[in-house]
């Protein structure tokens, strides 16, 4: 490596992150420049996986970035950690076991995606600590492993985790990472050509198989009886079956009832929407991902505002990441407002907390101090008790998001609260016309 190479691959680096700031990973730092060499300029990825990810979805950028640097129109060309310099070889480098065996390509694997990214919280522990099991050991700890949940919660994410630590602990197994609907148009694609015999090869001699977004099985009768042998012969071998999918296997509708029951042999898991502090955790996470930091007020921010799914929140950091290099600005809570707006539709869709606690307090005619405080006493314990059923009611805060407005409370005093009110409710009509009064003036409040 030549002083040369270093200063032209630094001046890529700045363009990438001034002109293709969604790609820019941390990571690119550690990509060695190796020159220009019969006609390319190479760099060195620290892993294939990093390689692969590099070819599929940085190509186009890094060519852009190198013309712009040098004043040159070459192409720009990736190599993995042992690839010769000298070699010709071109596409994308997949293990050697695969190779060999002819499989097709698989969905591309992130290297953002691994486990030590993965932000565990209430709503995804219980996945998480299943999809590890599985990593350590496939085919033995949960079989299958059936992961449903929401859009954007990170089923992708525990999927790529689970390959890819497969992957770092043993480079020759044969994985098998698809989409249901590519294993559906691969599946019709050989019954025409005739070619029925290398389609089971490629799903059935392997040693892990992942398809994500199962669902997408529904009502297709001949495809649906393909995979059922598929799994049992897989299943029967001790063959590691990872799937995901949107619902639950009882809950996608026009599934036989044999793969329901088979899909429900292993553990099935769930994903739910992040918390608060989740979320938060998220978005410092994958900021660090791209090199950013965010201050904790803008954080928690984007984490009120964006309460939805991961994709979200994902979005709304590269949104943040475009309005710092337009207006060369740090990015800080301000700027957060301006970039995502104060009344985002996920922040207006009821009334906040702190609506409903100003409501309660001038009502009871007490003060956000006493509900936040440890005091019991009845004149306290009744409107934090009130004020937590209607956050629970009225918003799409967690029950821990909302013990945490009340001092840290947890999410069964929470539960207990709610509880306590809609029985006094039932028994009380005085106190029912209470609770009716509070949500009225919550709606006239809002308006």
């Amino acid at each position: 490596m030549t002083d040369p190479d270093r200063q032209t691959w630094d001046r890529m680096l700045s363009h990438l992150r001034a002109q293709h700031p969604e790609i820019c990973r941390q990571w690119f730092e550690e990509i060695e420049p190796l020159g220009l060499v019969s006609g390319s300029f190479c760099l060195r990825a620290h892993s294939g996986v990093h390689r692969e990810y590099l070819e599929r979805h940085c190509a186009s950028a890094f060519n852009d970035a190198f013309q712009n640097a040098t004043g040159h129109l070459l192409p720009v060309r990736f190599l993995g950690p042992d690839e010769e310099i000298a070699s010709e070889s071109g596409g994308r480098a997949v293990p050697r076991s695969q190779r060999a065996a002819g499989f097709p390509d698989t969905i591309a694997l992130n290297p953002d995606y691994n486990f030590a990214t993965f932000v565990v919280g209430p709503a995804n522990r219980y996945a998480h600590a299943a999809a590890v099991a599985v990593s350590e050991r496939p085919g033995q700890a949960y079989n299958p492993l059936f992961i449903h949940g929401g859009v954007g919660l990170g089923k992708t994410h525990l999927l790529q985790a689970i390959c890819l630590s497969i992957r770092e602990h043993t480079p020759d197994a044969i994985i098998q990472y698809f989409s249901c609907e590519s294993f559906v148009t691969r599946f019709t694609d050989a019954i025409r050509a005739g070619e029925m015999t290398q389609f089971r090869h490629w799903f059935r001699d392997v040693d892990v198989l992942v398809i994500d977004d199962i669902h997408f099985l529904a009502a297709k009768e001949r495809s649906q009886e393909e995979f059922f042998h598929t799994f049992n012969a897989l299943f029967q071998a001790n063959k590691q079956i990872v799937l995901s999918s949107d619902a639950s296997p009882e809950h996608i509708p026009d599934l036989e009832d044999r793969l329901v029951s088979r899909f429900k042999w292993g553990l099935v898991t769930e994903l739910e929407p992040p918390d608060f502090e989740t979320r938060v955790a998220i978005i410092k996470s994958k900021a660090r991902l791209r090199g950013l930091e965010f201050p904790d007020d803008a954080a928690h921010y984007i984490a009120t505002v964006k309460d939805t799914n991961i994709r979200e929140l994902e979005g709304a950091i590269t949104t943040l990441q475009m309005y710092s290099n337009v207006e060369r600005t740090r990015i800080d809570v301000d700027l957060a407002r301006r970039a995502l707006g104060q009344n985002h539709a996920g922040a207006s869709a009821g009334p906040s907390i702190q609506i409903i606690i100003d409501t309660v307090t001038d009502f009871y005619n007490v003060r956000v101090t006493d509900l936040q405080s440890k005091r019991r006493q009845r004149s306290i314990a009744l409107p934090r008790q009130v004020c937590m059923y209607l956050a629970r009611k009225h918003t799409r805060h967690s029950l821990e998001e909302i013990g945490g407005y009340f001092g840290g409370r947890d999410h069964t005093t929470v539960m207990h609260a709610v509880k306590t009110i809609e029985g006094r409710k039932g028994g009380d009509p005085e106190f029912h016309l209470v609770v009716d009064t509070l949500e009225r003036r919550l709606r006239d409040r809002r308006a």
